[in-house]
């Protein structure tokens, strides 16, 4: 008993799926070799510290920059912490920060841990009004309990175990 087909038109199919089956398969993977340093996968500073994200992998951190934590030196570099209701996540970015950068707003950096656990970012995306903070974040915030809405005030984060005013 033969495992091929009878017909000769079904064995040149058979013969023709079986040669390109792994040449689709070689092209599927080499794509996804080729796609993997473009994935860049969004945290929140609690997140971030559960998933222990590897030095280096690049990753999106999402918060608020807490209140008193930026720091500008001379060089251009700008250190500021990262906050969310759970954790923190010090922050290093050379350059000129976005003209809406400040204390207490919604930020998206895109950049990697170092050795140290600091978040060196290579780009720092602000929001552009009141009222819009990225999407990654407000759903981060809403899954911690922390989604104040429209008109409820703006949360002040502080460093864990920082007592309140």
């Amino acid at each position: 008993m033969s495992l091929l087909p009878k017909s000769r038109k079904a064995r040149r199919r058979l013969t023709i799926l079986l040669a390109i089956a792994p040449v689709a398969a070689l092209a599927v993977g080499l794509a996804l070799y080729g796609m993997r340093d473009s994935i860049s996968l969004f945290y929140t500073p609690a997140q971030a510290q559960e998933a222990q994200v590897p030095a280096g992998r690049k990753v999106q951190l999402g918060g608020l920059v807490q209140a008193g934590s930026v720091v500008k030196h001379p060089d251009g570099l700008v250190e500021f912490t990262v906050a969310d209701q759970k954790a923190t996540s010090k922050v290093r970015y050379q350059g000129d920060l976005p003209d809406l950068f400040r204390e207490g707003q919604g930020i998206v950096a895109t950049g990697a841990f170092d050795e140290g656990g600091v978040f060196v970012a290579k780009q720092v995306l602000a929001k552009h009004d009141e009222r819009y903070m990225p999407r990654e974040v407000a759903e981060a915030i809403k899954e911690q309990g922390e989604w104040r809405g429209e008109g409820s005030g703006k949360p002040s984060y502080q460093a864990p175990g920082a007592s309140k005013p």
